[in-house]
């Protein structure tokens, strides 16, 4: 019988928690579910666990699951648990909170091994893996997420229904480690962090800096091409206006705020929307001006926790390419399709070929705001623009931000993960919180609708994407450095400034690499940086004109006139727009 990956993980955290009993005895246990890729579980224990402990953690393991050991499945009452886990503070914890609700209370048992459990499981250990499974690290975990409870100790372990579907995830682990955005970071000189004076945030580098640069070109371009005003607001704001929006009711632990001398409260902006609501105020509005579209590339901070940060990938301090765009309720499905069609161009010039959408409704939270109906229109709204570009979507209900429904573009990168990057949000809430409003044909106030726009998202997080997805092999007209000129010795140096000389006129950054080093290392160097291309110069090509060229990631070399190449250079350059 074959079972859901999620029943066998699952499974194996049982398992996982058994061998951990047998060989610590002491052990308290918290829980273990399943997760993506795999589950974990957390542990009390005087023994701290580290890699030395994972092989006989393992071995343990597959030896119960050679044993056969049945998963039993008993109802009990609430005083028979206490009895049963008298020993275990964690589950008589839980089991002092207990509310049945009308909800069986029940536990498994695998060989000596006992935990309250809803359930379900396999039938028997011979029905997982025994070599589908690895323990993959350790971690510091507090009871319940709290930190003023207990540190506890989180194993974290991949499992795969079999052994051959493990060895490809962790190719594919050891794929993505290479191509980490710190270790490219380092590598290519892009950018580094501060830990102790600016965690998670971002000292960009000349190289890293003009990427940065480029993809905000790039998107500017776009954006004006489409008929986007570019605005900038200031970044640090009254508190009173984040509370008038309901940002800061939801966000405020994540905001970084303080008092001024004269007793009033500011916060840092930890996005740009309040801002964008503030300018379309300025001045009466028309029907006419609508759709208008407002665009910034705000700086924007927010305290994420310090165990969360992960290079680009998640920091306290980005640049998000936003975008509000006001339009009439008639407007309101054409404009949708508009973002959508933009953005999804965009991601294809990147190379970013497979896109998922989904359509994320209404949360059910404390900190929701609007009524049901104005939900029921944007919800409606959003789905009648999907079905009219016939593009596929999933649902995801619940997922939607606090002021409305949204929806979200997925990325998948060169080797197969997900990426959450675009979006666009349907809000007709924050117009109604800041009276906003337009002349319409009849010459009567209405109240616009709004759509949040992103297409990057935060541009730090993007270029992190886009770094671990070409593994540094950045497109030419993207690239901080296209390419480098290396002359074999000294003697060829003014024609190397001249190649550059050229290069540069032409628009093209480049540099010589003048260093007193045999070029064979100056190639190692630079194809370690990524340099796209290199340009080798010596007698031959000094009297020929011409520039030997090696591409990053191709064997062999060609031979180019120094005109033709600078021509060549000029367009590979060009903005894909």
């Amino acid at each position: 019988m074959s079972y859901p990956i999620e029943l066998i993980r699952h499974s194996l955290a049982h398992v996982m928690a058994a061998a951990v009993q047998k060989l610590y005895p002491d052990v308290k246990f918290a829980g273990g579910p399943a997760i993506e890729n795999g589950f974990y579980y957390d542990f009390d224990t005087e023994h701290r666990f580290s890699e030395d402990d994972f092989a006989a953690i393992e071995k343990e393991m597959k030896a119960l699951i050679k044993s056969d050991g049945r998963f039993d499945r008993r109802e009990i009452s609430l005083d028979e648990a206490k009895e049963i886990f008298k020993n275990q503070p964690y589950k008589m914890e839980w089991l002092n909170e207990y509310d049945a609700n009308g909800e069986v209370l029940s536990i498994y048992t695998f060989r000596d091994f006992t935990d309250l459990c809803r359930g379900p499981h396999v039938a028997s250990s011979k029905d997982l893996p025994k070599d589908g499974f690895k323990i993959k690290s350790v971690a510091g975990a507090y009871w319940k997420g709290d930190s003023k409870n207990k540190m506890l100790q989180r194993i974290y372990v991949d499992a795969f229904a079999t052994g051959e579907e493990l060895a490809e995830f962790l190719k594919m682990q050891e794929e993505a480690a290479a191509r980490d955005n710190r270790k490219l970071g380092k590598d290519m000189d892009l950018f580094h962090f501060e830990p102790e004076y600016a965690p998670g945030c971002v000292f960009w580098h000349d190289k890293g800096f003009k990427v940065y640069r480029r993809l905000i070109d790039f998107i500017r371009a776009r954006q004006n091409r489409e008929g986007y005003l570019e605005i900038s607001t200031p970044t640090v704001l009254e508190r009173s206006l984040w509370e008038r929006s309901g940002h800061w009711a939801k966000y405020a632990e994540h905001n970084y705020s303080g008092k001024t001398l004269d007793g009033k409260d500011f916060c840092v902006k930890p996005m740009s929307c309040p801002g964008g609501m503030l300018v379309y105020a300025q001045g009466i509005k028309s029907y006419k001006d609508l759709p208008l579209y407002l665009a910034e590339f705000g700086k924007v901070n927010r305290y994420e926790a310090s165990g969360a940060l992960a290079g680009l990938m998640r920091v306290r301090e980005m640049t998000q390419d936003d975008a509000h765009i006001f339009c009439t309720e008639e407007q309101l499905q054409e404009e949708v399709v508009k973002a959508l069609r933009l953005m999804i161009d965009v991601y294809h010039k990147l190379g970013f070929k497979k896109i998922l959408m989904d359509l994320e409704t209404r949360p059910d939270s404390e900190f929701r705001i609007g009524s049901d109906e104005v939900w029921d229109f944007a919800e409606d709204a959003l789905r009648k623009s999907l079905e009219s570009m016939g593009a596929d979507y999933i649902l995801a209900e619940g997922e939607g931000a606090f002021y409305g429904p949204k929806i979200c573009l997925y990325l998948w990168d060169a080797i197969g993960r997900k990426w959450q990057c675009g979006t666009v949000q349907l809000d007709m809430n924050l117009p109604e919180r800041f009276d906003l409003s337009y002349i319409g044909e009849d010459g009567e106030k209405h109240r616009p609708v709004m759509l949040h726009r992103a297409i990057l998202g935060s541009i730090e997080r993007f270029m992190g994407v886009l770094l671990e997805s070409t593994a540094g092999v950045l497109p030419l007209w993207l690239s901080p450095e296209p390419v480098v000129v290396a002359p074999v010795s000294e003697k060829f140096k003014d024609y190397a400034n001249e190649v550059v000389e050229k290069l540069q006129k032409a628009g093209v950054y480049t540099r010589a690499d003048l260093r007193d080093e045999k070029v064979n290392y100056k190639i190692r160097e630079l194809s370690l940086a990524k340099t796209p291309i290199i340009a080798v110069v010596g007698e031959k090509e000094m009297n020929d004109r011409t520039v030997t060229l090696r591409y990053l990631g191709k064997e062999g070399q060609q031979v180019k006139s120094l005109d033709s190449f600078v021509d060549e250079m000029t367009e590979a350059i060009k903005l894909p727009l």
